[in-house]
C-alpha cells in the first residue's frame, strides 16, 4: 500500500506524441514473463502493427534481461512507458529505494547494465493519434500517478479527478492486470490486461492484450504456462511459489477490483 502519488519526473515535458498510425497492439504488464511474451508477439495482428506499446511493468520478473532484448528487437516499432515497477527497479539501482522484501532486493539485481539503462528510459505517458481514436493517452497507473488503480469498478467522481489534466478522449491504463473497456465522464477508459500475470476467470496459460484501431479490440493469446511456472523455480525467484499460484489460479477479478479501489494506490 502507498500514500504516495508517483507522476511524471520533474524533467520530463508534455507527453511525446506519435502518429498518425493505422494500428497499435498494447502489452502491459509483462512481467518479463518470456513464453507469454513470446506468444502475444507471433500473433499476426502484433506483428502488422504499426507501434506496439509496453504500457508499463515490462521487467518486474524472472527474466528482465531477455525480455529487454526481445522488445528492442521490435526497433522503432515498440514504444515503452513506465510503470511503478520500471520507477521501483530504477531507485533499488541508485540507492534512492531500500528493498524491503527479498524478491525487491532479487529482482532488480537480475537486471544487467544495459536493461537497467533501458527501463530507466521510459517516459511517465505517450499519446499516439490512431485511425478511428484519434488521440489515445498511454500511462501505466492513471494520467496523474504511476501506482493509481483504474478499474471498472472506478468511481465517476474519481475519474474525473485523475483525468482533470489530459485532453484525450481515449486513456490506455494497466497496473491491475485487468482487461476491460469502458466509458465514464465521457472518456473511453480501457486495459488491455496483464500479459505476464492476468488476473481473470479463463483457465491457466492466457495472456491478455487490446488491438487499437479502428476501434478497440480486447484479446486473448494462449501459451504454455508450464514453461514459465518451471523458469520461476529454476531462477530461484524468492517469491516463486506464490508467483506460481497467481500464474495457475488467479484471484477473482471482482476481488482485485474490491481490494483497489480500497486502496487506490498501489505499488
Amino acid at each position: 500500500m502507498s500514500d504516495q502519488f508517483f507522476g511524471p519526473a520533474p524533467w520530463e515535458g508534455p507527453a511525446k506524441q506519435y502518429g498518425p498510425v493505422r494500428s497499435v497492439a498494447v502489452l502491459s504488464d509483462v512481467h518479463a514473463n518470456v513464453p507469454a511474451l513470446r506468444a502475444v508477439l507471433a500473433e499476426p495482428e502484433v506483428a502488422a502493427a504499426d507501434l506496439v506499446v509496453f504500457n508499463g511493468d515490462l521487467t518486474w520478473g524472472v527474466d528482465p534481461d531477455q525480455t529487454v532484448r526481445i522488445v528492442q528487437g521490435l526497433g522503432v516499432r515498440a514504444v515503452c512507458v513506465r510503470g511503478n515497477s520500471e520507477r521501483l527497479v530504477r531507485h533499488i539501482a541508485t540507492g534512492a529505494y531500500t528493498p524491503a522484501n527479498p524478491r525487491q532486493q532479487w529482482v532488480p539485481a537480475r537486471h544487467g547494465t544495459p536493461a537497467l539503462a533501458f527501463v530507466g528510459s521510459f517516459p511517465f505517458s505517450v499519446v499516439i493519434d490512431i485511425r478511428g481514436l484519434g488521440r489515445v493517452r498511454f500511462c501505466h497507473g492513471s494520467p496523474r500517478s504511476d501506482n493509481e488503480a483504474v478499474t471498472p469498478g472506478t468511481s465517476e467522481q474519481r475519474f474525473r479527478e485523475l483525468t482533470a489534466g489530459i485532453d484525450e478522449q481515449v486513456l490506455v491504463t494497466g497496473h491491475t492486470h485487468l482487461q476491460f473497456d469502458r466509458t465514464l465522464a465521457g472518456i473511453r477508459s480501457i486495459n488491455p490486461g496483464s500479459v505476464g500475470l492476468p488476473y481473470h476467470r479463463a483457465d491457466p496459460g492466457v495472456a491478455y492484450w487490446a488491438l487499437l484501431g479502428p476501434d478497440v479490440e480486447l484479446r486473448q493469446t494462449h501459451y504454455d504456462v508450464r514453461e514459465s511456472v518451471a523458469a520461476i523455480e529454476a531462477a530461484g525467484d524468492p517469491a516463486h511459489q506464490r508467483i506460481a499460484d497467481l500464474l495457475l489460479r488467479p484471484p477473482a477479478p471482482e476481488d482485485i477490483i474490491a481490494e483497489a479501489e480500497q486502496l487506490v494506490l498501489v505499488d
